[in-house]
């Protein structure tokens, strides 16, 4: 398999006056091709900016992003902005979508953004995001405003967004961290079968059961990544459960 991700000495420091705050120190990692990996730790450790430093929604202090093969952290904020826009897919805890528009242009915006070769590209998302919206099974609320849906559905939504440029990687953020339980397990079936089709992705959380479902845990403390744990591909059923609990017994042996 060959590498999706590889981040060598990554570093992001905040300063407030003269005081430094080290957040991410040193860390080094790889993912791997049609991986799902989730990152786990304890408040604070660093989870949600090591996943803004990898996907360049901020800027690294110190170290490399090697990206499908290219180091991105120094790149221009021009070029880094367009491989955000076509090379990856963004799924947040706070489902952010524009008021004013429809479930529909919410998801067409980012693919009308990405291809702009006329009628003929624009058809071409059209289409797209129709089997999206129907694989996600939202087909239905196309034409709502978003005020008008629910939690599990606007989530929903917000993958499909991610996807509308085919990206080659999607960063999710806590992606169920606000949902219930029936909402939460229809989610991970949609990034489960997104990432069997090819997509890898890398996910922040807290919930031992979303992340008994990925390949392979990383635990992230005071900004570093302490240990890992291979799960192997989750191919469905009720093995899930026997893979929470060995995950459980791993993270409480981390002090979880």
């Amino acid at each position: 398999m060959s590498t999706a991700l590889a981040l060598t000495n990554l570093c992001k420091t905040y300063v407030a006056g003269k005081r430094q705050n080290h957040v991410l120190k040193n860390v080094c990692m790889t993912i791997k091709q049609g991986e799902m990996a989730a990152v786990m730790g304890p408040s604070g450790a660093g989870k949600t900016t090591l996943l803004h430093a990898i996907s360049s929604i901020e800027r690294p202090t110190a170290g490399e992003v090697i990206f499908f093969g290219r180091d991105i952290a120094g790149l221009k904020e021009r070029k880094l902005s367009e491989i955000r826009l076509k090379e990856m897919g963004f799924v947040f805890q706070h489902m952010y979508m524009l008021k004013n528009l429809t479930v529909e242009d919410n998801i067409l915006l980012l693919g009308y953004q990405a291809n702009t070769n006329g009628a003929e590209a624009r058809r071409q998302i059209d289409e797209r995001c129709r089997e999206l919206m129907s694989k996600m099974e939202i087909g239905e609320i196309a034409t709502h405003d978003i005020t008008e849906i629910s939690g599990g559905e606007m989530q929903k939504a917000c993958i499909c967004r991610s996807l509308i440029n085919t990206p080659k990687m999607i960063f999710a953020d806590e992606p169920t961290g606000s949902l219930n339980k029936k909402a939460s397990n229809e989610v991970m079936e949609e990034l489960l079968r997104v990432n069997r089709e090819g997509t890898t992705i890398m996910l922040v959380t807290h919930d031992v059961r979303v992340a008994a479902a990925c390949d392979r845990v990383l635990y992230i403390i005071d900004g570093q990544i302490e240990k890992e744990k291979a799960l192997g591909k989750y191919e469905g059923g009720s093995i899930l459960r026997e893979r929470e609990q060995v995950l459980s017994t791993w993270l409480l042996d981390l002090g979880w």
